[in-house]
């Protein structure tokens, strides 16, 4: 069986860029940084299994409280 390298590159740049787009939408609601959370994200894609150890990690952190701003007046 043959593997193509361009076809496995490929696919690697697809999930990253998945992987990148769920860390972010996770992040908004977890982090104080989402756009760090979806670049390490999809910098740990490129091994895909620390990709999906990224995102468990970031699945099992607890939501973040937002605090609406006191409006004085």
């Amino acid at each position: 069986m043959d593997f193509n390298a361009t076809l496995v590159g490929q696919l690697i740049i697809v999930f990253a860029l998945v992987m990148g787009c769920i860390c972010y939408y996770l992040g908004r609601r977890k982090t104080q940084s989402p756009v760090l959370a979806g670049v390490i994200g999809a910098g740990l894609s490129i091994v895909p299994i620390l990709g999906l150890v990224f995102l468990v990690v970031l699945v099992l952190k607890k939501d973040i409280e937002i605090t609406p701003a006191v409006v004085n007046g």
